[in-house]
């Protein structure tokens, strides 16, 4: 049996055979991932169509105005960052979307024309929302940030517990966010003044919207659970287990049933009551902003480089290679599929056949650096006997603490299965109005960042 881990090779520590009866996978610190991509012209955002133009962001800085018929540039927007998840939303002719370089940027998308910027405090890294003329937008630097749609000016911000990806999703007048310090917020839309909030047990990222259906809003967390919460009394209705390595996208729903696509590289179908319908395993992480359903198929991406098409049943269709991962999530117009690849290459493909029609090359053909997709996690091995080791920075190191499986997560955990209502968020700014060792158990700690695991099990 092997147990295959990314960028890890057993050759660095000798040969060694064992017998290897639990592999657990521990989240060892915040994830970062996202903050330590380069330049390069790779795509990462989620296109959008709008009177046949395709707009796009990449990491080349720019904003793209592209024919959706031909593939032919009409414009392109010079940022003044990387563009990363943050897609495009467009309203009244305006294109709004962020940057690396702390700026939301409003764009005129017959010119290609700057209209304003608004510059945060960090990074802007998800889809903004236009509502109401208001225009909603995360930051890394924590706040969510309500500005005027006309002028860029402050109305009201938020300040959460830490770092935000989360594209602003807006119910009943209402607008739902997540953040990195683990919980789903609710708050009032005009004011800003929280309503709600639900604790995970791990960081939340949406870099496009929530899906929610009936009062229901339905999003994964780095706890590796997908929630479906109320949205009205912000009480869980169940949780989905989907791996080990986190959730980061968005789910979908057809007919009543979700799909979604986890980092373990595992594509679900789940019913309303949370159970599991059918798989399908990638060969790598799928991060994608949720998976595009059109005339009875499913379009979604991996981190292996492919697009894949399924039907409803979870069976393949075909699949469409690039070099590189494709983590824009698909969108489609007049029957054509299109997204965006690591590999600096904008794509159409027949969305029946599943070959291509044009694609579009950005300003460089050098693909942004991007880090391992577990840096953050590493692997415990349990083997009987009766010393226990680590293999990590060290190679052997004594420990006097005993392993413990994640894979023992309750239904009912340490974590809230009902908000914990507050008037104020607990946070200094919550808004800002303008105007022992067991003797039979041997441990490895194995560092996925830079190494890879083949472990050989010998009876």
């Amino acid at each position: 049996m092997d147990f295959g881990f990314e960028s890890f090779d057993t050759s660095d520590f000798g040969d060694f055979e064992v017998d290897v009866e639990e592999v657990q996978i521990a989240k060892k610190k915040k994830y970062d991932r996202i903050w330590k991509v380069g330049f390069g012209g790779s795509i990462c955002s989620r296109p959008l169509v709008e009177n046949g133009i395709l707009y796009f962001g990449a990491m080349d800085h720019n904003v793209y105005a592209v024919d959706v018929r031909s593939g032919k540039e009409i414009w392109r927007f010079k940022t003044n960052g990387i563009v990363l998840d943050s897609s495009a939303t467009i309203n009244n002719g305006v294109l709004f979307i962020g940057s690396f370089g702390h700026t939301l940027h409003a764009i005129d998308i017959s010119t290609g024309n700057e209209k304003w910027r608004y510059l945060a405090g960090a990074e802007v890294n998800s889809r903004p929302l236009v509502y109401n003329d208001i225009v909603y937008f995360t930051s890394k630097d924590g706040f969510v940030y309500a500005i005027s749609e006309s002028e860029g000016k402050d109305v009201w911000r938020f300040k959460t517990g830490a770092e935000m990806v989360s594209a602003p999703t807006e119910n009943e007048g209402r607008i739902f966010i997540g953040s990195y310090d683990g919980y789903l917020y609710c708050l009032n839309a005009i004011s800003g003044t929280e309503i709600w909030r639900f604790k995970t047990g791990g960081e939340i990222e949406n870099d496009d919207y929530f899906l929610i259906k009936n009062n229901i809003i339905y999003f994964g967390s780095f706890d590796n659970n997908i929630y479906a919460v109320d949205t009205t009394t912000g009480n869980e209705l169940w949780r989905f287990k989907t791996g080990k390595y986190g959730n980061c996208g968005v789910p979908r729903m057809h007919d009543n049933v979700i799909y979604y696509g986890s980092r373990d590289g595992i594509f679900f179908a789940i019913s309303l009551n949370g159970k599991e319908k059918w798989r399908f395993k990638t060969g790598a992480e799928i991060i994608e902003k949720g998976a595009l359903i059109y005339n009875e198929k499913i379009y979604f991406g991996s981190g292996d480089g492919n697009l894949y098409c399924l039907d409803t049943n979870g069976k393949e269709v075909w699949r469409f290679k690039t070099d590189g991962g494709v983590f824009t999530s698909a969108i489609e117009y007049g029957g054509t599929i299109y997204f965006g690849s690591w590999d600096c290459h904008l794509y159409a493909v027949d969305s029946e056949l599943g070959t291509e029609v044009w694609r579009f090359t950005t300003s460089t053909t050098t693909k942004a650096a991007l880090p391992p997709a577990y840096e953050c996690f590493e692997a415990e091995i349990k083997k009987s006997g009766n010393v226990e080791e680590t293999i990590g920075e060290e190679k052997y190191k004594s420990k006097n603490e005993a392993a413990t499986s994640l894979s023992n997560y309750q239904l009912k955990s340490e974590y809230a299965t009902t908000s914990e209502y507050k008037q104020k968020s607990d946070y200094d700014t919550s808004f800002v109005i303008f105007e022992g060792v067991l003797e039979e158990e041997i441990s490895w700690n194995l560092n996925l960042k830079d190494l890879t695991l083949n472990l050989r099990i010998s009876k």
